[in-house]
């Protein structure tokens, strides 16, 4: 929270001075106090270890049950209380600022669900009632959604007033967010059903499924991370026959996702895509380093080696279950709109789409990266370059929305590399991703 522009400091102020407002002007008459004790508890227990997601920025608290509970038995008033137990929470790393704004938020949005469970007819969980599904479950689902809206966004206003996030970012990160808050607070609901039989201990019952639900995730998280790693290996094993390309792999994942997110993939399809981007070169592993380095015109057998390295690249990694689509992205990024791309000369919409994606990213960055035989061209030329080459290399579709993302994403190009003082570098004189500087072939015309 530290250095918050002006706006976003206001917004923080304005939401902790309305969840103040609005509890010291309510009725504290028909609170229990013992239940929300025990909530309350409950509440510090789960917010303690949240679970990790696969999301930049995000986590899930636990304590979602404890809130949902809460607007079944004590209200909007009691379910605005038990929020304010964030402001102590057992996460330690929070600083005062934050610790407010949480509690605040979390006031809101259970007097909000506690409001809209009260307006649509729900009433306290009785298990003698006939009609117990219209009564409390039907108004529970409409409480719970109220709750999870209004999280996301007084979240989202301060992360993007604080400029920490853009719309589209945050539009992609909360589908998967709202999945593990509903996921808790429906675990609310068996909180309150077991209440009136079991008393308090209905919130000692739930810790042990709370926290099993905690560790799969933290489990799925885990192995994001080592699938992550796992890439990043083979990256940087690709990298270490080319000093000039280091990096490279990084930055066509990253320019493939923003031409994704343009034209408004999936986000399932956008993290395959990220996969694709940082692969895509892979192949070259089974290339010899003498033709990746070569200064001079290559052979016929050496450029037929060249390529080949999408199908070694496919051949590489097939066996890796999560890349799914991004298979396709691999072994067709070579592919050219005219159909004169390799490795099997497919044309238009033959192409895969990741394909078609990778393409551009790769050629960009290619273009705007300093080389041993140039220097970086500008992102200018490196754009009029894939104007120019619309429709004959490039799917304009993708240069297109490449070009759109880039006017909010400014591209960072690689800065000068450095050779080390210790290491003799071979380099080579050609670039098969340029598509400005094609392949010398001996005894043929230059390969574009």
């Amino acid at each position: 929270m530290r250095g918050l522009p002006l706006p976003a400091w206001a917004y923080v102020c304005g939401v902790v001075a309305f969840a103040a407002g609005l509890i010291a002007t309510s009725s504290f008459a028909e609170i229990d106090w013992g239940t929300l004790a025990v909530l309350g508890l409950l509440f510090l227990i789960c917010d303690s270890a949240p679970a990790r997601l696969n999301v930049a920025r995000a986590r899930v608290s636990l304590s979602f049950a404890a809130s949902l509970a809460s607007v079944v038995l004590l209200g909007p008033v009691g379910a605005a209380l038990l929020g304010l137990c964030a402001v102590i929470t057992g996460q330690r790393l929070f600083n005062p600022v934050k610790r407010l704004f949480n509690g605040a938020q979390f006031a809101l949005s259970g007097y909000a669900a506690g409001t809209v469970f009260q307006l649509l007819g729900g009433d306290r969980f009785h298990p003698e009632q006939a009609r117990w599904v219209e009564n409390v479950v039907g108004p529970f689902l409409g409480a719970l959604v109220a709750f999870v809206l209004v999280n996301l966004s007084l979240t989202a206003g301060v992360l993007l007033l604080s400029r920490q996030a853009t719309p589209r970012e945050l539009l992609h990160e909360s589908g998967q967010v709202s999945v593990g808050y509903l996921g808790y607070g429906m675990v609310g609901l068996l909180i309150a059903g077991l209440w009136p039989r079991i008393g308090p201990f209905a919130a000692v019952l739930v810790l042990l499924p709370l926290f099993i639900a905690r560790w799969a995730m933290d489990q799925a998280y885990v192995q994001q991370q080592a699938h992550a790693a796992t890439l990043a290996a083979l990256c940087q094993a690709v990298e270490t026959k080319d000093f000039y390309t280091r990096g490279h792999s990084e930055r066509v994942s990253r320019g493939s996702v923003m031409i994704a997110k343009e034209i408004g993939m999936r986000p399932d399809r956008v993290e395959a895509i990220r996969y694709a981007g940082m692969l895509h070169d892979v192949g070259k592993l089974g290339v010899p380093t003498k033709v990746l380095q070569k200064n001079g015109p290559m052979t016929e057998e050496e450029f037929a080696a060249i390529q080949l390295h999408p199908m070694r690249g496919l051949e590489i990694v097939r066996e890796i279950g999560f890349l799914d689509e991004a298979l396709a992205g691999i072994m067709h990024h070579h592919e050219k709109m005219n159909g004169r791309g390799y490795p099997m000369g497919l044309a238009g919409d033959e192409i895969p789409e990741f394909a078609r994606v990778i393409a551009v990213a790769d050629a960009f960055d290619s273009m705007t990266s300093t080389r041993s035989y140039r220097a970086a061209r500008s992102v200018e030329e490196a754009v009029a370059e894939l104007r120019r080459c619309m429709g004959d290399h490039f799917d304009p579709v993708m240069v297109e929305a490449f070009l759109r993302a880039l006017e909010r994403e400014p591209w960072e190009p690689p800065g000068p590399v450095v050779l080390p003082d210790d290491e003799v570098v071979e380099t080579t004189q050609q670039d098969h991703d340029d598509p400005s500087a094609p392949l010398r072939v001996a005894g043929d015309e230059v390969r574009r």
